[in-house]
């Protein structure tokens, strides 16, 4: 296009010329992608001789004429250069996104495997120290070892569910609500933890976001019992409202500590981000006279 211009120039056909060339500059400033600053230093170098050589061969133009023409052609660039800019920022907003997106989706399976495992992993290894105790009674030593297989089979089951989330040929997958804490408060009892439950009101249908946080609450606070206050007699109190959900799981710190792996504080962590998403509140403290309380006001919206 440049030499194009040039012959056209020199030959005096300048109309169509000078009109297509802003139009290739453009394109060139949206799309050229190597050597750019060089190509303009390049360009414009040679343009002062070709203005020198149309002015001699007859040209009328003066130096204002041929100065306002290398604006417009500067002009022509500069918005080729700033759609080419507007291009990449979008491109690095979406790859931005994307990246965003991705992380907060790790995050998400990390929590929901910590959750899932974390609790039926701690509940097997209580049951299995507590067998070790337990040769001489072999009725009680059948019934925990009945326990930990009970408790790895749920486990499996959790698992597989999570997976079926992963998994995006389904469409139907259940998770696991409010409704099911009983399940948890029972596994808890059998794996040696003195577990008192009182429920008021009931869960609203269908199971939402909401539940299944308060699910998650319970499931913590009961796994942190056990591996942190085993043996001390724990409460789990959960309140049904018109508008939000009610989580209280305490322990009186009586029992003894269990020899159970340390936490790293991401169960808690993760919970209090799950909470504050859907604008509630949580808080977990340790009692004045041992043991630790966790509380989680859990708004309650239909499908949510």
């Amino acid at each position: 296009m440049s030499l194009g211009f040039v012959a056209a120039e020199l030959r005096g056909y300048r109309i169509v010329a000078s009109t297509a060339l802003p139009f290739a500059l453009l394109s060139a400033g949206a799309h050229l992608e190597r050597h750019r600053r060089a190509t303009v230093v390049i360009f414009s170098l040679a343009y002062v001789p070709l203005a020198v050589a149309v002015h001699r061969l007859g040209g009328t133009d003066q130096v204002s004429g041929f100065a306002t023409f290398y604006v417009g052609l500067a002009v022509a660039w500069g918005i080729g250069s700033w759609l080419r800019a507007t291009r990449i920022a979008e491109a690095e907003r979406r790859r931005g996104v994307a990246e965003a997106t991705r992380a907060a989706e790790r995050i998400r399976i990390a929590r929901e495997l910590h959750d899932v495992v974390t609790h039926h992993v701690t509940a097997m290894v209580v049951q299995a120290e507590a067998a070790r105790y337990l040769t001489a009674a072999p009725t009680r030593l059948d019934e925990t070892l009945s326990a930990v297989t009970d408790t790895g089979r749920r486990a499996i089951s959790d698992l597989r569910h999570l997976l079926d989330l992963l998994n995006p040929d389904h469409t139907e997958i259940k998770m696991p609500s409010i409704g099911e804490v009983h399940t948890l408060v029972e596994q808890t009892r059998r794996a040696g933890q003195p577990v008192e439950f009182t429920e008021e009101g009931r869960p609203a249908s269908p199971t939402g976001s909401a539940e299944l946080a308060a699910y998650r609450v319970v499931q913590e606070a009961l796994t942190n019992a056990l591996k942190y206050a085993h043996g001390s007699r724990t409460a789990v109190r959960v309140r049904h409202l018109a508008r939000e959900i009610l989580v209280e799981v305490s322990t009186d710190g009586s029992g003894s500590r269990a020899a159970s792996p340390g936490g790293s504080g991401r169960g808690l962590a993760g919970l209090r981000e799950r909470v504050d998403v859907l604008g509630g509140e949580f808080s977990a403290d340790q009692r004045a006279g041992g043991g630790f309380v966790v509380r989680a006001r859990i708004p309650a919206r239909s499908g949510s």
